[in-house]
């Protein structure tokens, strides 16, 4: 008879997940929590490649969308899984103003640029280290960005620490300096589908602790407007499905092919507090998200088109998964009334989101 398994936290261990076309080797590794939730992440663009997360009966499953192999993330530019930046999200026409000064960057979504540019923090090797902490096990990743990257000014020194709690919440922390007044925004990229089973997440019910969002242009440049959210398809502070009013005939699904934007979370900025709650009827599956940034970018992967399959030949189409992209509002550098994004030289940049992970109770009969 099979023993009693043992809890175990820590590092199942890590492996060689692919060579870059330059020679660098992209390295996996494996984390556990005491409720046996894991986490496999690459130090290519800080990636999430798997979570596996138990449903309502304690079936283990992956609730992420990624590739098998590092082939599908150096050819993807859907950013699955990974940190984003300098700035995530777009800046109108690739140029912003700085102490007087214009900065032009690449327009790597035409005409605009795109979470930090053409060789993002995406496309970067970090370094890596672990982590055990007394109530979890985690990575530490570092980064030095170098003045004028991807056009950016400043030596930008940065840190990002992935911890994986016994309390079942996985948080992203981040950490960054300057030698020169920059703009920064960061966010974590993750397309997530609580029922890996399923090919789309329109069945997925949402909650967003928002009373506004930020309506766009045809170009998806925020037009600089705070709508309040009240009897439009925008409305999620009771929770709804995805899928009930995607389709519907308003002008700003109809300009993102789905939802592309970013809400205003309720209670301003700079104190963790709830953002969101997505759920998974069929699995049971929970997600509840905690943030001090200001704003959370809901995007249906309306774009979402990979010749390449994801893991165990999963389909990577419009729909498939959704992100929950906690961060700065979109062009902000552009939009004086938005809150800033200015890190001054000698200043500190923090950031934090947490995710909780729960599950309806088994039913008894």
């Amino acid at each position: 008879m099979a023993g009693k398994k043992v809890p175990f936290r820590g590092f199942r261990g890590k492996r060689i997940f692919g060579t870059t076309p330059s020679g660098e080797v992209v390295t996996e590794y494996t984390l556990t929590n005491l409720h046996g939730l894991e986490m496999k992440v690459i130090d290519y663009g800080c990636t999430i490649t798997s979570l596996q997360v138990p449903d309502r009966n304690g079936v283990i499953g992956d609730i992420v969308l990624g590739y098998d192999t590092l082939e599908g993330y150096l050819q993807s530019d859907a950013y699955l899984g990974c940190v984003v930046g300098r700035f995530a999200n777009r800046i109108a026409h690739g140029k912003f103003l700085l102490e007087g000064k214009e900065y032009t960057l690449a327009t790597n979504l035409p005409p605009h640029h795109l979470h930090g540019g053409v060789n993002n923090f995406s496309k970067t090797i970090w370094s890596a280290e672990e982590l055990i902490c007394e109530d979890g096990v985690g990575i530490l990743f570092t980064h030095l960005s170098p003045d004028g990257d991807e056009g950016y000014p400043g030596n930008l020194q940065l840190e990002v620490k992935y911890l994986l709690g016994d309390d079942n919440t996985l948080s992203f922390e981040y950490h960054a300096t300057t030698d020169k007044t920059t703009i920064i925004n960061l966010t974590q990229h993750t397309y997530f589908n609580l029922n890996s089973t399923e090919a789309n997440i329109l069945g997925h019910t949402l909650m967003i602790d928002a009373d506004h969002f930020l309506p766009a242009d045809e170009t998806m440049i925020p037009t600089g407007e705070k709508r309040k959210v009240d009897g439009t398809p925008f409305d999620f502070r009771n929770p709804k499905p995805v899928g009930r009013d995607i389709d519907s005939d308003d002008n700003q699904l109809i300009i993102g092919h789905g939802y592309d934007h970013c809400f205003i979370i309720r209670d301003g900025a700079d104190v963790m507090r709830h953002t969101a709650t997505l759920d998974d009827v069929q699995s049971g599956r929970r997600i509840d998200v905690f943030t001090t940034e200001p704003g959370v970018q809901l995007y249906t992967a309306n774009f979402l088109h990979s010749a390449m399959p994801g893991k165990n030949n999963f389909a990577l189409t419009p729909r498939s998964g959704l992100c929950l992209e906690t961060q700065h509002f979109p062009d902000s550098p552009n939009q004086p009334d938005f809150p800033s994004v200015v890190l001054e030289a000698g200043a500190k940049y923090y950031s934090k989101t947490l995710l909780k992970f729960s599950s309806e109770n088994s039913k008894t009969e």
